[in-house]
């Protein structure tokens, strides 16, 4: 099967995670499986398994289509119908409804329920690229990982907790002043700022951790920062919203929305880090995610339509409740 993988951001980015680590491991793991991958995606970027082809966001898709793909799977809206067999992943959660293509799959259960649809694929990844665990190593500090800007992260609430916890909190994606979205300047020493961070110094960072601190105030879509802490032995400490309580079960860490119970957990923390990691290694690697991704194409070109009609998130996007 040619498949061709089309995403509007360049591949390889390894230096924060998200959509394009994705859709690079799931690609290199389908060759693996005997598939021919090739990638539609902005100029600059670069493949040693597949083809690369350069997006013209300008142009109609189909001409832009190889006539041997057997397949196409955007990971956005095209925003246009075709007639050849193709796939749609929504990766995020929508401001206001709109309707998505009828095969359009999403990350989680949750993300699709609230999209009206039951169609889902988890996320996995290249556990193998991620280096080895020290589960011996002496671990003190806790970490908080996402995108410290964007408020719905919550990095306040994150702080918050590690405070009433007394543990030290590494903020892996946010800088101790910010002033885009509302000033933020954090003077406690025990709260340290890494910035974006990626590759040996995340994966180390993340090897040291005794935990994640990750209080988040929307439904998460699915939660990368979750399986990547889970991997290398972290137990969460989390908001139950979105997809968090399909992914962390309760050997994996404690959801809750109040700031007093997930420091009380933070500081009883007694959790089986080896535990954390086989949990995630069984459920999120990335040879199940090719496998179940490679169910919905055999679907999609035996003519099956996904849903009987086009999802629509339910009611608008809105700051999820947090009891600081």
């Amino acid at each position: 099967m040619h498949i061709l993988l089309v995403n509007n951001s360049p591949i390889p980015v390894y230096g924060y995670g998200g959509t394009e680590r994705v859709i690079w491991d799931l690609g290199k793991t389908l060759v693996q499986q005997g598939h021919r991958v090739s990638y539609l995606v902005p100029e600059g970027s670069r493949c040693d398994f597949g083809q690369v082809f350069p997006i013209r966001p300008e142009e109609p898709w189909e001409g832009q289509i190889p006539a041997d793909v057997d397949i196409t799977h955007f990971q956005f809206n095209p925003r246009s119908e075709m007639g050849r067999p193709y796939l749609v992943t929504e990766h995020g959660n929508a401001r206001k409804p709109s309707s998505l293509p009828r095969n359009t799959v999403f990350l989680s259960r949750d993300h699709a329920t609230r999209y009206g649809s039951t169609e889902f694929v988890y996320n996995g990844l290249d556990w193998d690229s991620y280096g080895p665990v020290d589960f011996d190593r002496p671990r003190s500090h806790y970490h908080f990982l996402g995108k410290a800007a964007w408020r719905v992260k919550n990095v306040r609430g994150a702080i918050r907790v590690a405070k009433l916890a007394g543990v030290v909190l590494d903020v892996l994606g946010g800088t101790r002043i910010n002033f885009k979205r509302g000033f933020r300047w954090t003077l406690s020493r025990k709260i340290h700022f890494h910035g974006m961070v990626g590759g040996a110094q995340k994966t180390g960072l993340l090897n040291a951790s005794r935990g994640l601190i990750f209080p988040v105030r929307w439904h998460e879509p699915f939660g990368l920062a979750i399986i990547e802490s889970l991997y290398f032995g972290c137990p969460v400490f989390a908001t139950p919203y979105g997809a968090l309580p399909e992914l962390v079960p309760v050997h994996c860490g404690v959801l809750s929305a109040q700031a007093s119970v997930l420091a009380e957990a933070v500081r009883n923390n007694n959790f089986d880090s080896r535990a954390c990691h086989a949990h995630v290694v069984e459920h999120f690697g990335v040879q199940r995610m090719a496998r179940n991704y490679l169910r919905v194409y055999e679907r999609v070109l035996a003519g099956e339509t996904l849903n009987a009609k086009p999802p629509v998130i339910q009611g608008p996007a809105r700051e999820l409740p947090w009891a600081n």
